[in-house]
Parts: structure tokens; C-alpha cells; sequence
């Protein structure tokens, strides 16, 4: 595997402005919601067969969160 596809992989990097990585830090977001934002990022551009798992993913970081949050 090259530098490149570790560092920047197409599917986070291909055809956008902003790797999902630079959001998540430039938004400062926790470790559950910088990780949402990096599964709808790869949503069906990893690979298209696991779009929904990559989205089940997501509400996973997401609830994860609301759960967090309702206990603290």
C-alpha cells in the first residue's frame, strides 16, 4: 500500500475540497462525531456494497454521543 493511499485515501480525498480529517479538526468535534463525519463522508465511495453499513456507522457515533450527553 503507498503513502498516499494511507494518507489520503480517494475515497475521503477524490474530487472534494476538504478531506473529512481537516473538518474534524478545524470544527474541533469529539471523537463520536468526528467519527460520524468520516462515515458519511465514505458513504458508498469506499466501496458502494457497505453505503448503509457506513451509515448505520454514523447513527452509531451519533447516538453514541445523545447517549453521552444524557448522561453526564
Amino acid at each position: 500500500m503507498s503513502k498516499e493511499n494511507i494518507e489520503h485515501p480517494s475515497y475521503y480525498a477524490e474530487g472534494r475540497k476538504y478531506e473529512p480529517i481537516e473538518v474534524v479538526r478545524d470544527w474541533e468535534l469529539n471523537f463520536a462525531l468526528g467519527n460520524a463525519i468520516k462515515y458519511i463522508s465514505r458513504a458508498g465511495r469506499k466501496n458502494i456494497s457497505t453505503k448503509k453499513e457506513d451509515l448505520e456507522k454514523a447513527i452509531f457515533y451519533i447516538q453514541d454521543e445523545i447517549n453521552h450527553i444524557e448522561n453526564v
